[in-house]
């Protein structure tokens, strides 16, 4: 009971209106709050009163609908950016060269024989339309088994509701001009048009079958050769593939960094999947980084490379020179994304402008770091490379190749204990390969799960090229690397096989294009400050008046629920009695009629003045007296 008591002084003392009425405390708040208007509401005539409380109103309402606005602005975390130049010694790229063929013709060859018998046959059944000419006449005969499990087909699409597959190296067909062919066609049939098709299905024989469709049938035989020589190359294991490759002495036949002479050993030697072995100068794994002394070509690093175009796998590499890109120390070259080629009998000068990118973290974009907080795993880190969204993807795409196809392609990493695909233990595999490459939803799960880096380097090239050597210095020229590469006074290079590269600094400016917050909360203050201002002449002191008249509101309805319950429970306890209780001057009436009769000497009758029989108790005298009433007091 004290305690209540305590509380219910408490809440007097904390609630400050001069009422204790919702009607009153409103009057009160605005007669005295400092915000335009609602004086007014209380102080004019009934019409104005009416225009007043109309135009507060509607201010009111402006208010919150701006705070609204600029609330969602900010909590939508947008950015700016803005573009900085510095000046500064910057560390020279890493540099990496790849030749565009992967392998030596001479070394891989034993591997592709039967895989470049069956391309030979298929393109003289296409483009020679000589009846009879069939397998049973290619002498030895031809492994069709290998051939069945990724086989090229032609389409007739003559009637496109019902199109005709052909298999190529079926007997009773003849072939017709331009890549078509048909049954018991023959040369002279132009009317109808076919399309070179590579045929997937899930398994050898099986019928859930879906065609790769190109509109040259250069495109199809080298997607069909990429595709079965992938199978063939997966099961060599790597130091073989290492070993089949280009190697650095016979590929690097001169360097020169600024006014320093590097050669091969300063290079770190890398397996490509694409383009076989790949050396990376200045990466950064095994010493410091180089810096760049001076801007211009004398500065930067020459370069002369043998691709050895004359041994080159016809089929594979269509293109001819040498494959490189700059990049950051220890970042994994993705040359095939954004690497450029550097063309043979050329000397090609590539000048370079750095362009730093500094991104906002969460919650104004979502980049990362490092790659720690990325769902999937990096499976390029067995490099000891840094992350960068190209490795996630093809991590992620590998992983859920691994875990619906049941294998891993053989252009990417493998995770631990998984095989790469082959025709062999994997006959769907291409099938698997193919659905799901296509797939966007796939493509959208690994583009959610990635995440960009927030801090990150490009580098802008400016190309340029030239014949190298030109007619007058060839000679002596092809005569000095032949020498110095084979120890041969006879000529061994020539100028299909030989690039001269130049890389180096345009400039030392570099440029920082730097994210910064578009909203911040300063701004957001002012904002809101500004609107309510402006709409209803107000200000922080206004805001308070606000935040005091809810709380004495919330004291009046707490008061309000305090009384009601005890007038609840005081209604209660009259409902146990079934007569009227005694008012206070009834009670008052007869204790003073009961001290009269004393006075008087009158004696009360015998069986009251017995004493009392044992065990009764005695009687409760409290009841007699006035006790007061529990008013609750508004003025304490």
């Amino acid at each position: 009971m004290t305690l209540k008591k305590y509380l219910v002084r408490a809440l007097h003392r904390l609630q400050k209106g001069p009422g204790y009425t919702y009607k009153e405390l409103l009057v009160w708040y605005c007669d005295n709050t400092n915000t335009h208007g609602p004086k007014r509401i209380i102080k004019e005539g009934p019409k104005k009163k009416f225009i007043w409380f109309f135009l507060t109103l509607l201010f009111a309402s402006l208010v919150f609908w701006q705070w609204g606005i600029l609330i969602n602005t900010y909590l939508s975390y947008n950015v700016t950016s803005s573009l900085s130049i510095g000046f500064k010694t910057m560390k020279f790229p890493a540099v990496t060269v790849c030749n565009a063929n992967p392998f030596k013709y001479s070394e891989v060859k034993p591997l592709l024989k039967e895989l470049d018998r069956l391309i030979e046959a298929a393109l003289e059944r296409i483009l020679q339309p000589t009846p009879g000419n069939g397998t049973e006449n290619v002498s030895p005969p031809l492994d069709l088994e290998l051939w069945n499990q990724i086989p090229l087909v032609l389409i007739d699409e003559h009637d496109k509701d019902n199109p005709i597959i052909l298999d190529i190296f079926e007997t009773n067909q003849t072939a017709g001009g331009n890549g078509t062919t048909g049954s018991n066609q023959t040369a002279g049939d132009k009317e109808k048009k076919y399309k070179l098709a590579v045929k997937l299905c899930s398994h050898q024989g099986s019928e859930n079958c879906t065609y790769r469709n190109f509109s040259s049938a250069a495109q199809a035989v080298s997607e069909w050769y990429v595709l079965q020589s992938t199978s063939i190359l997966s099961r060599v294991p790597l130091h073989q593939r290492i070993r089949m490759g280009y190697q650095a002495e016979d590929m690097i036949l001169a360097c020169l960094y600024g006014a320093e002479p590097c050669n091969y050993k300063n290079f770190t030697q890398i397996y490509h999947p694409d383009h076989g072995n790949c050396y990376i100068f200045n990466w950064g794994m095994d010493e410091e980084a180089l810096n760049s002394s001076n801007p211009g070509a004398e500065f930067g690093l020459k370069l002369i490379l043998d691709i050895s175009q004359q041994d080159y796998i016809p089929y594979l590499s269509s293109a001819a020179g040498a494959r490189l890109m700059l990049h950051q120390q220890k970042s994994f070259p993705f040359l095939k994304d954004q690497g450029i080629y550097a063309m043979a009998g050329t000397e090609t000068s590539i000048g370079v402008l750095v362009d730093e990118l500094e991104r906002m973290g969460y919650p104004y974009s979502d980049c990362t770091m490092n790659g720690s907080d990325v769902p999937v795993k990096n499976l390029y880190s067995q490099y000891n490379t840094s992350y960068s969204i190209q490795a996630c993807l093809r991590s992620c795409f590998q992983n859920h190749m691994v875990e619906i196809c049941g294998c891993g392609h053989y252009m990417f990493p493998l995770p631990e204990g998984v095989n790469y695909c082959n025709n062999e233990d994997n006959p769907g595999w291409a099938y698997c390969y193919s659905s799901l490459r296509s797939s966007i939803k796939q493509r959208q799960i690994c583009i959610d799960s990635c995440k960009e880096t927030c801090n990150d380097t490009q580098y802008k090239m400016t190309i340029s090229m030239a014949d190298w050597p030109s007619e007058a210095s060839e000679d002596w020229i092809f005569h000095i690397l032949s020498y110095e590469r084979d120890m041969s006074t006879n000529v061994t290079l020539d100028r299909n096989g030989i690039i001269k590269l130049n890389i180096y600094f345009q400039e030392y400016n570099y440029r920082t294009i730097s994210e910064s917050a578009a909203t911040t909360i300063v701004w957001l203050l002012s904002s809101l400050g500004g609107q309510f201002g402006f709409w209803m002449g107000g200000s922080v002191l206004c805001l308070i008046e606000f935040g005091e008249i809810l709380i004495d509101s919330l004291w009046i309805t707490i008061i309000n629920v305090i009384s009601w319950g005890k007038g609840l429970k005081q209604r209660r306890a009259r409902g146990r009695y079934p007569d009227v209780p005694p008012t206070v001057s009834e009670l008052v009436e007869a204790h003073t009629n009961l001290g009269f009769q004393h006075e008087a000497g009158g004696a009360l009758p015998r069986d009251e003045a017995l004493p009392p029989e044992p065990g009764t108790p005695p009687p409760n005298y409290d009841s007699l007296r006035v006790r007061p009433l529990d008013v609750l007091s508004l003025d304490s």
